[in-house]
């Protein structure tokens, strides 16, 4: 028991512990979390090129979508996909692209993975497209190839 007035509201009572373990004005709320880590000097240039790619794949998909006389007509190609179909595909993947580019700028450690497997598809799509734009394709191929070594090898900070 403790003799003597009472204390004022929000005054340490004098027992043990208690004065030291609670600040005045209750306890205080926790740290914000830091913000992420900016990305390394390899994956900074893969997220400029996958934005870049992915702007240049959109206008791709516009101008197959639109139906300009930019790209061949091509006879008998073994996936019946017509170019306005192609056009939507790039046009998507270029969207995807762009914004996953952004994401891994920002620092935001989902944009990596998600950024390894839009470049593979975009891959695979570059290499489809291949009778229509053949040396467009192989360049953006190769671009692809270098932003996911880019993305698989380096590593966070964190």
């Amino acid at each position: 028991m403790t003799s003597g007035p009472d204390p004022a509201p929000g005054e340490p009572r004098g027992e043990i512990g208690t004065a030291w373990s609670v600040p005045r004005g209750g306890p205080r709320p926790p740290a914000p979390p830091p913000p992420p880590a900016p990305p390394d000097g390899g994956a900074a240039l893969a997220a400029v090129l996958m934005l870049c790619s992915g702007l240049l794949a959109v206008l791709q998909g516009v101008a197959a979508v639109a139906g300009d006389d930019v790209y061949t007509r091509t006879g008998a190609y073994a996936f019946r996909l017509g170019l306005a179909g192609w056009g939507w595909i790039h046009l998507t993947l270029g969207a995807l692209l762009a914004l996953t580019g952004v994401g891994v700028l920002r620092g935001i450690a989902r944009a990596r993975p998600a950024g390894v497997v839009l470049a593979a598809l975009g891959l695979v799509a570059q290499f489809l497209f291949l009778p229509y734009e053949p040396l467009w394709s192989v360049v953006v191929m190769g671009l692809d190839l270098f932003v996911i070594r880019a993305l698989v090898v380096t590593r966070d900070r964190t």
